[in-house]
């Protein structure tokens, strides 16, 4: 690991990251916390704090695994572009093209950018179907085909939390005539090359003894109920679950090789896995200043007032003006990140070429999880001196 102080930052400022960790793992406010934060590519933090399982006494190291939640739907997304790269999809690309039951019943008009940019107004919340169509890309997609969306194509921005990504992965699959199952092409076409060998979709026997329980640090209700949050955990545990819109297990090492990765303008180590250009037009705001209906709750749980959704094509925006995220409001405009529900970020900030990368247990209600990241994030920015 390069000083500290040799990449720009001053080392006692830095030294407020790990007791503010320290700090809030004390208080109970989650169990652990698996951190890694790089400038020009080179280490300046890494380390972990608290518990893999707090309940029984396990403290978290380096090597533990997790549940993405939501970060893993950047995987998904980078395999999408990845497609849109060698001409199989394109952006403007109509659903129906490759999918023809979504020809009808509203859905006629959702293309390709729709869906990476959650405009495409198919189902925001968990489908209410049972496990084996929740987890079967080709069964979910074909259940999102059987309903009317919530809204026109690019009416609003609301986030799918699953279905979305089912659909997106069905395209990919069938763009090459179902060759390979989604699980197989993740390997083969990012984790591998990309050195990520401890990431994976849904279950894999190596890294379930060393998975991190999901538990939950609140007990009411927020954007998710404490008891749905638990309930995802279990369905990845499923044999032959996959579901690209998070059911993935990757460690902190991992994570950070794929930010890194995207921060290197999508190279690394010598493997390419996208062109510098489309991360360069992907990472813009394409949802202006509409808000992300999603977060409409916040109103009432936390007196928070609409701010803009800021996402990009595959990825969230830090974009302009103080409002809340998991990104600092000291960030560069540019800076772009995934995030996964109460536990799990990365973010790279081009400009100031900082990339962070953050795995947590003791999972945090939804409005907090912004709170605590985006506090993280300015301890980092803010301990930079040049």
């Amino acid at each position: 690991m390069t000083d500290p102080a040799d990449l720009g930052f001053d080392p006692e400022r830095l030294a407020r990251l790990p007791a503010r960790l320290d700090a809030d793992i004390a208080a109970g406010r989650y169990h652990g916390a698996a951190l890694a934060v790089s400038r020009h590519g080179e280490l300046v933090y890494r380390a972990v704090h608290g518990y893999a399982d707090r309940a029984a006494g396990r403290p978290l190291t380096v090597d533990d695994a997790f549940v993405t939640f939501s970060v893993g739907k950047q995987f998904t997304n980078v395999v999408v572009l990845g497609r849109v790269e060698n001409g199989d999809l394109w952006l403007d690309m109509p659903v129906c093209e490759l999918l023809p039951e979504f020809g009808g019943r509203g859905l006629r008009e959702i293309k390709l950018w729709h869906l990476l940019t959650h405009t495409s107004g198919i189902i925001s919340a968990i489908p209410g179907v049972a496990p084996e169509v929740l987890t079967n890309i080709s069964k979910l997609t074909a259940w999102v085909a059987s309903q009317r969306p919530d809204a026109l194509p690019g009416e609003v921005v609301n986030y799918s939390i699953i279905a979305a990504h089912s659909v997106m992965a069905e395209m990919v699959l069938r763009a090459e005539g179902h060759r390979r199952s989604f699980t197989e092409l993740l390997r083969e076409d990012l984790f591998e090359p990309l050195g990520m060998t401890h990431t994976c979709m849904g279950r894999r026997a190596d890294l379930v003894e060393r998975l991190c329980p999901v538990t939950t640090c609140y007990t009411e209700p927020g954007m998710f109920h404490p008891e749905e949050v638990l309930g995802v955990s279990q369905v990845v545990m499923v044999d032959g679950c996959e579901v690209p819109a998070g059911g993935y297990i990757t460690c902190l090492d991992d994570l950070h090789r794929f930010s890194l990765m995207l921060r290197n303008g999508g190279e690394l180590d010598g493997v390419r896995i996208l062109s510098p250009r489309t991360l360069e037009y992907c990472t813009q705001n394409f949802t202006g200043e509409r808000r992300n209906l999603l977060f409409d709750y916040a109103r009432d749980l936390r007196g928070w007032a609409p701010w803009p959704a800021s996402i990009g094509i595959g990825f969230f925006m830090r974009g302009e003006g103080v409002q809340p995220g998991p990104m600092s409001n000291f960030s560069s405009p540019l800076a772009f990140c995934g995030w996964g529900a109460g536990s799990t970020c990365f973010w790279v900030d081009p400009e100031l070429d900082l990339t962070f990368s953050f795995l947590s247990t003791g999972l945090m209600e939804e409005t907090y999880h912004i709170e605590r990241l985006q506090r993280l994030a300015d301890l980092v920015i803010t301990s930079m001196v040049e």
